[in-house]
């Protein structure tokens, strides 16, 4: 059932749809819309993902020139080999430049998808259909793709938009917890950076949310999609206020690193939210309450508050962080609850003591 629908802006133009819906049977409408009758399809996705939902999508594409690839799950499977393949896939099928891919899955895939799409022939349309909470909120939302190279997250990519995102509220109920709360540690964030009201809302809202009531998932996700798309339009490739989006990520994505991800990324960018407060309070932004309410919230939603690390490690880690800017890392701070703002100032010893107050002692 159709629930809901957004317009997504580039350049002061239309560009694609967001489509909410609480299953997949309007996916081929909204795919008619891209002319597809004569294209060739391939549905890009995982492992996990494919033993749930490949043969449903198959289903609802019936009469059209469908193929598939399926790639081994996990962020492990985030890199150029990955593409590589798809690669491989695309032209031994001779797909051309009016063919079109499908992203059926979490993040990883419509990162990796997204990536193939901006490069295979430079240039092929893809459509984003996330299955999981943080890529519906987050990652399918915007035009970033990319994968990981060796150690380095995210380190090559490319600004490149969907013609289409379609979201089925549904998938998140195949979604294991510690799956669904890593998609929190973002909705978090995004109360956090720009809706004060829309943080209190998610604890208002707990019991529901977590229940999986259908009707406060949706508005959940809508609220989220709204602010993404505000901020991306505002900013698309970055180059300012789109940064924001990035609470919690410096010192996040250094701790997922140094915890050879073993943590999930809500967890790790939860951990960086704290570590950011901590810097907040000593800026006099935020009051130590702020962050105790934070803390709660995190623990509502199965995220860690805490955790083992060298944290001289992680800090050097921050430095490889591909937000660095002129040698100075863009660290995102809030003036207060629901305003996010960028200081190039936060010290050395700002960081390491912020990395103190969430390292777990033994």
């Amino acid at each position: 059932m159709y629930l809901d629908r957004l317009e997504v802006n580039f350049e002061n133009k239309p560009c694609y749809d967001i489509v909410i819906s609480d299953d997949f049977s309007g996916l081929k409408k909204e795919l008619n819309k891209l002319d597809i009758d004569n294209k060739r399809i391939c549905i890009v996705t995982d492992s996990n993902v494919a033993e749930i939902y490949l043969d449903n999508i198959k289903e609802e594409l019936s009469g059209l020139n469908v193929f598939v690839h399926t790639f081994e799950a996990g962020e492990k499977n985030k890199h150029l080999g990955t593409v590589s393949d798809i690669y491989d896939t695309l032209i031994l099928n001779k797909f051309d430049r009016k063919d079109i891919l499908l992203a059926l899955g979490g993040g990883v895939v419509g990162d990796v998808c997204g990536f193939v799409a901006a490069t295979y022939l430079r240039g092929i349309d893809f459509v984003q259909i996330p299955t999981t909470l943080v890529s519906q909120v987050d990652s399918s939302i915007g035009g970033k793709t990319g994968v990981d190279f060796k150690h380095y997250k995210n380190m090559v990519g490319a600004f490149y938009m969907p013609r289409l995102v379609y979201v089925n509220i549904d998938t998140l109920s195949t979604l294991p917890m510690v799956e669904f709360s890593s998609g929190m540690g973002e909705v978090i964030k995004h109360g956090l950076i720009f809706d004060r009201e829309y943080y209190y809302w998610l604890f208002e809202n707990s019991k529901n949310i977590l229940a999986g009531d259908l009707k406060t998932l949706a508005n959940m996700v809508l609220v989220s999609q709204k602010i993404k798309k505000q901020v991306v339009e505002n900013d698309p490739y970055e180059k300012g206020q789109r940064a924001i989006l990035n609470f919690g990520h410096t010192l996040g994505h250094a701790i997922e690193k140094e915890k050879k991800f073993t943590l999930s990324h809500g967890d790790c960018v939860g951990l960086g939210m704290l570590a950011a407060f901590y810097i907040c309070i000593k800026k006099s932004k935020l009051r130590k309450e702020d962050r105790s309410f934070l803390t709660d919230l995190m623990k509502i939603y199965s995220l860690d508050t805490e955790t083992d690390m060298d944290v001289e490690k992680v800090f050097g880690a921050t430095f490889n962080d591909k937000k660095m800017e002129s040698g100075k890392i863009k660290f995102i701070l809030l003036n207060s609850i629901g305003e996010a703002y960028i200081d190039r100032e936060v010290s050395k010893n700002d960081m390491m003591e912020a990395l103190d107050s969430i390292c777990r002692r033994i």
